[in-house]
């Protein structure tokens, strides 16, 4: 690993080397553990994309901005810069019906995926749903899951038993549908039967995009939707019943139903002192948005994010508080994306439409995650190919780790065969896309990671106060070198 860092360290130094700036002083732990334990309280709910949740956390931010006198640089002289999520979903009046027996959808019954369907078949009983011998063509197949462990990557998303359930459904799910089953009923196993709530509760919401013709949707867990036949997932009550239902006429309703709402991105800007400089910007990236309030886990429903994203989010606060101590020769532009857990929709909308063009930004440095695991190891995204579009920025990020945190850098997260894909899920990804120089700062995943239990107890504040440090003086480097951060010839982003 040192030996990788050490090849990393191949460009001439943007500047050389000095004592940090006395506004580094100004990034303070006790500030770090005031800020996140309001924002990553339960009063803001989990601030889910797209509700008023996240409104309210928005507000919270650009009210901390005003305070720390930093110049709004959203719509209409606000802080804010709004745009609309476009949600699509399988609506709560669709209809599951075998024989004489109704089904609500999303109590009795949930649909794995996100599309509609129409389907008038008989049903037929298909076992555990492995006896390729059963004839399942034209039919809606009943099967009962049993407990087997699956292949597949491990991620580190929700429960275990929801990852179970979620994998189940798409093993046998495949193998029915891919023999010709026009729709398919799971009965859940003691295992899945636990995550049926968390199944039902994620695939409701649906899909997500910014509301614009050419946005790609981004999912929940839903799936986007299939040419296969639906398959649905019923709790383990209903094993008997089931059983007995299986020959009878089954008739399948899924509607679809689609509409917009608001969510917002936070703008702001600490102008930068030289006159040849100042319009080129530093931005310092993050997202404000979490997972809301959803399926209970271990008595807890509310998904706080405290690590996920609230560690940036009061990162991003600290080093907008230095830089207004002390402006760098380039300005520092702040933005906290909206629902980035929607599909990195708020920093999607504004990498396509910046509130300074996007040609003066000439780096993006992303907070994300940034608070726990081992106090001395941390990870550094786009620092290696594919993902490494620039040598200067990776070198200043680098010099500025030996002068602050002094992290045991993780390069494996950065690999592009990494399982979890890390470097593709957070906002400086569509600037990376756009040829812009951007890292990632995060100390990666943990077990409370998307869980109701990433909350702000759980959080090394110390370690929180060095990522801050880092993050703040790779950026004041970047503000006063005299060159800008080059792009690599030829960069282009692969996976």
């Amino acid at each position: 690993m040192r030996a990788l860092l050490g090849a990393l360290l191949v460009a001439p130094l943007l500047l050389s080397a000095q004592p940090a700036p006395p506004a580094m002083a100004a990034i303070r732990q006790e500030d770090l553990r005031r800020d996140l334990m309001v924002i990553g309280s339960d009063d803001y709910r989990g601030r889910e994309g797209g509700s008023i949740d996240e409104l309210r956390a928005s507000v919270w931010i650009a009210e901390q901005l005003r305070t720390i006198g930093l110049e709004p640089m959203g719509d209409f002289g606000s802080y804010f810069q709004w745009w609309d999520i476009r949600r699509t979903r399988v609506s709560a009046l669709s209809t599951v019906q075998v024989g004489e027996r109704q089904f609500a959808m999303w109590q009795d019954i949930a649909v794995s995926g996100n599309a509609a369907a129409m389907v008038n078949a008989p049903t037929v009983w298909a076992g555990n749903g492995l006896d390729s011998t059963i004839d399942v063509q034209g039919k809606v197949a009943i099967a009962q899951m049993e407990f087997r462990r699956l292949p597949g990557r491990v991620t580190s998303v929700n429960s275990a038993e929801y990852r179970y359930a979620r994998a189940q459904l798409t093993s046998l799910g495949n193998a029915l549908t891919g023999r010709g089953a026009a729709a398919v009923i799971l009965i859940a196993d003691s295992t899945a039967d636990i995550a049926f709530e968390g199944v039902a509760n994620i695939t409701a919401r649906g899909t997500y995009r910014v509301n614009a013709p050419s946005a790609p949707a981004a999912g929940s867990g839903a799936g986007t939707g299939a040419t296969r036949g639906p398959v649905f997932l019923v709790r383990q009550s209903e094993a008997g019943a089931m059983r007995t239902l299986a020959g009878q006429a089954a008739t399948i309703r899924l509607h679809q139903e689609s509409y917009t709402y608001p969510s917002v991105n936070i703008v702001a800007r600490v102008r930068g002192t030289d006159a040849r400089l100042r319009d080129e910007h530093v931005l310092f990236s993050t997202h404000q948005d979490h997972d809301g309030v959803r399926y209970d886990v271990r008595g807890d429903s509310i998904w706080n994010g405290a690590d996920d994203n609230g560690t940036g989010m009061v990162a991003l606060l600290a080093a907008a508080r230095a830089f207004k101590q002390q402006p760098g020769r380039r300005s520092a532009l702040f933005v906290y994306h909206g629902a980035e857990e929607r599909g990195l929709l708020g920093s999607n909308y504004h990498a396509r439409t910046p509130v300074v063009p996007l040609t003066s930004v000439v780096a993006v440095l992303n907070a994300e995650m940034m608070g726990r695991n081992s106090p001395d190891s941390a990870s550094l995204l786009g620092v290696q190919p594919p993902h490494k579009n620039s040598n200067e920025l990776v070198e200043a990020a680098l010099r500025a780790n030996a002068a602050t945190g002094r992290f045991q850098l993780d390069s494996l997260w950065d690999r592009p065969n990494h399982p979890e894909g890390w470097y593709f899920r957070s906002d400086h990804l569509p600037y990376a896309r756009l040829n812009v120089p951007a890292v990632m700062f995060t100390s990666n995943l943990h077990p409370q990671y998307h869980t109701p239990k990433d909350e702000p107890e759980s959080i090394d504040y110390a370690k929180l106060t060095r990522m801050t440090q880092w993050l703040y003086l790779t950026g004041w480097y970047i503000a006063q070198a005299d060159q800008r951060p080059t792009v690599i010839p030829g960069f282009r982003l692969e996976r």
